[in-house]
């Protein structure tokens, strides 16, 4: 595809993307080639946690750079033990092994399950995931996934993988048997449209991965960091994973991702994990970064506040427009339109003039919205003015 003065040719073409290049961004607010504006509300699926280019992250790059790019990560670099002591010491998981995406960490965590079954529970292999679930796009982690129409895609699949309901105890317990090493899951699927696991269900999942012996996982690469309003949502449920993952938002924007595991799940041996980027310190040096400032309790009562203001509004938008309401956690939520025109919405949101609005539709009824955690109030009117004005256009008399 060509358009203006750009050729995509060279780019393998994996999803569709609309004609415009994006060559700058500051905060909540991205530039094209032609010069628009638009207000990001997708920020790189809940990547950029402190929004576009954030003085943080450019003097860590800036400041690592001139000192150790990456000596490679069969020697100890003191940025890489920084991320990793700040990391365990604030979940309480002694054990962290830093990588680059959250697929990664995931299936690392799988293959550290397995490694655990085989040791302590009789050669145990099986873990148990979700139906809607989403933990990546490696083969094993689309197969722990529970992603509609994944199940016919790249066959044979990684075997393991038996499949529950979210939030029923009842169907987690009857695919569990002998070979069940340990349960996975997201605490709010995200690709499923934000649906929480609600509180008890999480907490009856630890009763019973103790009272069997097994593993519990918990997928937060995209709920953890702060999205939740807390430094991880499994906080909200006051429980304690034996292995946690973590992506996206500990980057605020570079490829950097985190398995955690607890000295008693942690059983690798030398050789059985690595990478050549794993730890590398000019990512880990962005990790502390963010960290240090999304870890703050002043922040994270901010995110609430945000949270809260964007809640209030969706919920006037949704009744202002007759919609089926929003839901959320923390600054993950989405808007119910409450028919499956959510992907023309999105369009329409993008091409508005003179400033246009980035959103997201995980379903064909569903607009989720993950802005920065940092998000001025004053940009989530705005957002929803936008929004208001795609939605009158949109509406069944107007279309």
């Amino acid at each position: 595809m060509r358009f203006d003065s750009y050729d995509t040719g060279a780019l393998m073409d994996i999803t569709a993307r609309p004609e415009l290049v994006f060559v700058e961004g500051k905060g909540s607010w991205l530039v094209d080639h032609r010069g628009k504006r638009y207000l990001d509300f997708v920020q790189g699926w809940a990547v950029n946690c402190l929004g576009h280019s954030p003085p943080a992250i450019i003097e860590a790059l800036d400041a690592q750079a001139r000192r150790l790019i990456n000596p490679s990560a069969a020697f100890f670099n003191d940025a890489a033990l920084g991320l990793a002591r700040r990391l365990s010491q604030s979940c309480g998981l002694e054990r962290v092994f830093l990588a680059n995406s959250g697929a990664e960490a995931n299936e690392g965590a799988i293959k550290l399950a397995r490694k655990w079954g085989s040791l302590h529970k009789s050669g145990a292999w099986q873990i148990v995931t979700f139906v809607d679930a989403f933990h990546g796009r490696t083969l094993a982690t689309m197969s722990a996934s529970g992603k509609p129409g994944w199940d016919r895609l790249f066959e044979p699949k990684v075997a393991g993988f038996p499949k529950a309901v979210f939030n029923n105890l009842e169907s987690v317990q009857r695919v569990i048997g002998p070979e069940t090493a340990a349960i996975m899951l997201e605490p709010i699927q995200g690709e499923a449209g934000v649906v929480l696991a609600e509180d008890g269900f999480l907490r009856a999942l630890r009763s019973l991965c103790d009272r069997l012996d097994m593993l519990l996982i918990l997928d937060e690469v995209q709920t953890g960091m702060g999205r939740t309003g807390r430094l991880f949502a499994s906080e909200h449920a006051r429980i304690r994973p034996d292995i946690l993952t973590l992506g996206k938002g500990l980057g605020g924007g570079v490829p950097l991702s985190a398995l955690l595991a607890s000295e008693r799940a942690s059983c690798f041996a030398h050789g059985d994990q690595g990478g050549t980027y794993c730890g590398n310190p000019l990512m880990a040096a962005v990790g502390a970064a963010v960290f240090d400032q999304v870890s703050q309790a002043s922040f994270l009562e901010g995110v609430r506040a945000r949270a809260s203001h964007l809640s209030g509004r969706l919920q006037d938008l949704s009744q202002r427009h007759g919609l089926a309401g929003e839901r959320g956690r923390g600054l993950l939520r989405v808007l119910d339109l409450g028919r499956p025109n959510a992907a023309r919405v999105v369009d329409a949101a993008r091409e508005l003039t003179p400033d246009g609005l980035l959103l997201n539709a995980p379903r064909p009824h569903l607009l989720r919205l993950m802005p920065a955690l940092n998000v001025g109030f004053e940009e989530i009117d705005c957002m929803v003015e936008l929004l208001d004005q795609v939605l009158q256009a949109a509406a069944p008399g107007n279309a």
